[in-house]
């Protein structure tokens, strides 16, 4: 059965760094990998997405200049590499797959696009 699951989460201060990692397993085809994260009494939103065709990458405004979503082929992992942290980062995040692909990148923004999801990994930013 297709998995996804994520790790790299933890207790930070403010201003400071973690990378989330998504370990893939089972066959299965993906055209984008995202990050979402889920705040307490907050809907689960969109973080930043990777689409392979083209390369293309885009960033909820939030983090923009903060993070980056990178990829491992040879691992089937994808990675979030978090700087900067604030408190309002604090969250559930969660690792998705697409099997499909949309030539635009928004599309992507909404949960209801991915196919697979990991469990959640926890990421608490102190001030």
């Amino acid at each position: 059965q297709v998995q996804l699951v994520e790790s790299g989460g933890g207790s930070v201060q403010a201003g400071g760094s973690l990378r989330l990692s998504c370990a893939a397993s089972g066959i299965f085809s993906t055209n984008a990998m995202a990050w979402f994260r889920q705040a307490p009494g907050k809907e689960r939103e969109f973080v930043a997405v990777f689409r392979r065709s083209g390369t293309t990458t885009y960033y909820t405004d939030s983090v923009k200049g903060r993070f980056a979503i990178s990829g491992d082929n040879a691992k089937n992992t994808v990675y979030l590499q978090m700087n900067s942290l604030k408190p309002e980062d604090t969250a559930v995040y969660y690792c998705a797959a697409s099997k499909s692909y949309y030539s635009w990148i928004y599309r992507y923004m909404s949960p209801e696009t991915f196919d697979y999801w990991g469990q959640g990994t926890q990421v608490t930013v102190s001030s």
